[in-house]
């Protein structure tokens, strides 16, 4: 029995060593404990980070629009739509990511559609806090607290992770308060699952429950590698199939909110599909994996790069690509016009090709989130027929609450009551300041100036 106790005990320290030499050099507080007194454990590298992982309460109003058919609209009189709403609490997790600043990361999922967000801090502190913006595609939010002497979360770079990496989740499983669980990286570029409009997860198993939403996954020098967003079970409860947005994913997309107010999503401009081995074999790859590219579409950030159908792209800044979700998931986060460098194999032979990222605007689900007048048109910065900043309204569909108000293709939105617009960013702070009940849009309609009256 205590050759067993002593075989035990040496696997331990001789793995302890061995993750402490994997772990970033810089690190000058251990992640266990080192006394001879104290068995190895996660607890002080927990103290550190734990402070800056919060739990997060919402409560809003979920507001459904239904459209009423022409028949009643004409012959009883009936509204245009039928509006109900419904309200609703929820409970996630968030992080820190600056203190200076007071910004905590969460997903987009936990406090869409929140009218109060309140952040409770570790030390039992509460805040009210401001959402800068969100990306839905992503699932991401960015809040803001004003307080003082907060702790925040160093950030690890997600590309650098490898499967088999030990990594510990922190959150608010069930609205239980902070809890801890570790476990490994299982898998990365994890897409296809359809949680979200850009996948490219890390899938864990350390246990992730409800709640846990927007919460951290930690390495083992408490580094952020990763938001913690969704789990796969069958019931809702963990089954040790976690998934977690890569830091690297989200630190690009929070700077795009800072500085811009809004995600200015990158665009390669391609059309393709995963490589299979057929596919490899033809295209003369030595690798099964990547991006096929089956359509370059014109005049796009891809056709100026010089990339062409048939290409596999099998790296983007020197990381390996799994497969094309993943390839439009990097690029997505990306700002427009990021410069890319893109491996890929043509003839048989690898190079190398700079892109610089165009600008997919803004899609129809932002414009809906940014007022629901808005639904079932696109609004991308641009400029009117005499060079003047503004947004550019496009693809209005028929019937839509969009063109109900009474907006049409090419229309360009330069003002919200009397307020000078020169972007979406700007077209959403206006309406989020608006505290009246009616708004009225300054549009740019070829060589005239009308207004669009929008009325809450």
């Amino acid at each position: 029995m205590k050759a067993i106790f002593r075989q035990i005990a040496v696997c331990i320290t001789a793995g302890s060593l061995a993750l402490g030499a994997a772990t970033s050099a810089s690190a000058s507080i251990p992640f266990f404990s080192s006394s001879k007194d104290e068995v190895p454990s996660l607890a002080p590298m927990i103290e550190r980070t734990s402070p800056a992982v919060v739990s997060i309460a919402v409560e809003g109003t979920q507001v459904t629009r239904r459209q009423v058919p022409e028949m009643f609209r004409e012959f009883f009189g009936a509204p245009d739509e039928q509006v109900s709403e419904r309200p609703f609490r929820g409970m996630g997790s968030g992080v820190i990511i600056n203190a200076a600043e007071g910004y905590v990361v969460t997903n987009n999922h936990v406090v869409d559609n929140a009218d109060e967000i309140i952040v409770k801090l570790t030390d039992g502190r509460e805040f009210t806090a401001k959402k800068l913006g969100a990306d839905k595609q992503s699932d991401i939010a960015l809040l803001k607290i004003e307080a003082d002497d907060l702790s925040e979360v160093a950030l690890a770079n997600s590309d650098q992770l490898r499967v088999g990496d030990f990594v510990v989740a922190i959150g608010n499983p069930f609205g239980l308060g902070q809890t801890v669980t570790s476990g490994i990286v299982s898998a990365l570029g994890r897409s296809g699952l359809n949680i979200g409009g850009l996948e490219d997860f890390i899938q864990t198993d350390a246990a992730i429950n409800r709640g846990n939403s927007g919460g951290a996954l930690v390495n083992l020098n408490g580094e952020l590698v990763g938001i913690n967003t969704a789990i796969f079970g069958p019931n809702g409860g963990n089954v040790g199939i976690g998934f977690a947005i890569p830091s690297n994913m989200m630190k690009s997309l929070v700077n795009q909110i800072v500085e811009f107010g809004e995600v200015r999503r990158g665009l390669l401009g391609i059309l393709g599909r995963d490589v299979d081995a057929g596919i490899a074999e033809a295209m003369r790859s030595k690798s099964n994996k990547g991006a096929f590219i089956e359509e370059v579409v014109a005049e796009s950030a891809a056709a100026k790069a010089g990339l062409s159908a048939g290409d596999i792209i099998t790296e983007i800044n020197g990381n390996t690509l799994s497969s094309f979700d993943e390839l439009r998931a990097k690029v997505g986060s990306m700002g427009a016009g990021a410069e890319v460098d893109l491996t890929i194999v043509r003839d048989g032979e690898e190079q190398v090709v700079e892109v610089t990222l165009g600008d997919a605007g803004i899609t129809p689900e932002v414009a809906k989130e940014m007022h629901p007048a808005f639904e079932g048109s696109e609004l991308n910065n641009g400029q009117d027929n005499a060079g003047n900043a503004g947004v550019v309204v496009t693809n209005v569909e028929v019937r839509s609450p969009a063109a109900r108000i009474g907006l049409k293709d090419d229309d360009v939105i330069i003002g919200l009551n009397r307020q000078r617009v020169n972007n979406v960013a700007d077209l959403r702070r206006l309406i989020e300041a608006n505290e009246g009940n009616v708004m009225a849009l300054n549009v740019k309609r070829g060589s005239s100036t009308i207004y669009v009256v929008i009325r809450q």
